[in-house]
């Protein structure tokens, strides 16, 4: 049975949040990357468990690529990033808007994603924890489209309330993971477009693909909505570039369900397609990548071998 949340605790943190962003966002942004660093030393110093996690997956993703120096410096590199992230997503409402965008913002691909959500056919985008993976959505809302991300609800309310309110500030939508499929295959039903992050472990039930080459656990769900629905997949990372605030929206792989029509197994084909993708998109910047969560926590279970009669 799991332990009752405390609301004190809960708004308590929410407050200290809310303090910060003021904070941040009353400084220049250069002051806000040097705080970055600061958090990055310290999150390195006292995140021993997660600090071990990206450690394993590093030498896991890129065997014998790093020694003990290399691979220490390379954790606190992706430390660094990440702090670096939150202080460009506070700033992003204030820097952000439809006349600064393309300052911000770098498309290169821009004719396939406009024939894509401009075709009439329901479209999803589909990423990773990469770069700045709450830019995509936030930026197409911006210029218009209506993007619904998919994402698991925060335990702290408070917090969690006032981060659906910063992505759904440009008219973006937000669907809890659990709990909304219904409202999802209605926007799919409808032409609409979906935004998700496809590199979470699914548990031992997931689809089983190749991700840097080992089996990774993956949810079934996309692929068999891209079939069901006719949805075309864009597969997409959005990268920091160097500069004040600068990205680049990367469309690694452009995936038509009707090229696995009468295709038997095509969702795991699928999967296993825009898997690929996304770890070319990692491969390209690998310390923007989120090495800390276990992406290889559920392995195959091993085959049962046929006792002779």
């Amino acid at each position: 049975m799991s332990k009752e949340r405390s609301k004190s605790a809960d708004y308590a943190v929410y407050l200290v949040l809310r303090i910060v962003v003021c904070i941040v966002q009353a400084f220049p942004y250069r002051a806000g990357r040097a705080l970055a660093g600061a958090l990055a030393w310290l999150a390195y110093r006292i995140d021993t468990r997660h600090r071990a996690v990206a450690c394993k997956n590093l030498q896991h993703a890129f065997p014998g690529h790093f020694d003990d120096l290399r691979l220490d410096e390379f954790v606190r590199k992706m430390y660094r990033h990440f702090c670096g992230l939150v202080i460009d997503i506070i700033h992003l409402p204030r820097k952000l808007n439809p006349n600064t965008w393309r300052r911000h913002m770098e498309i290169p691909q821009i004719t396939m994603v406009l024939d894509c959500l401009l075709s009439g056919r329901p479209t999803m985008l589909v990423t990773g924890h990469f770069g700045n993976w709450e830019l995509g959505g936030y930026t197409l809302a911006l210029l218009g489209f209506t993007p619904h991300a998919i994402a698991r609800p925060l335990d702290n309310p408070y917090v969690d309330d006032f981060l659906r309110r910063f992505r759904e500030s440009t008219g973006q939508g937000i669907l809890a993971k659990k709990g909304d499929f219904d409202q999802m295959q209605a926007i799919l039903a409808s032409g609409g477009l979906l935004a998700t992050l496809a590199d979470q472990d699914a548990g031992q039930r997931g689809l089983f693909v190749d991700f840097f080459g080992r089996p990774a656990s993956t949810h079934k769900a996309v692929a068999l909505l891209c079939m069901e629905y006719q949805v075309p997949l864009l597969v997409v990372g959005v990268r920091k570039l160097p500069g004040e605030l600068r990205h680049q929206l990367h469309v690694a792989d452009l995936i038509r369900p009707e090229e696995y029509a009468g295709k038997p197994d095509a969702a795991k084909a699928i999967t296993q397609r825009y898997t690929t993708a996304l770890e070319q998109i990692v491969r390209a910047s690998p310390e923007q990548y989120f090495w800390l969560h276990r992406r290889w926590k559920h392995q195959p279970a091993p085959k049962k071998s046929r006792r002779a009669a």
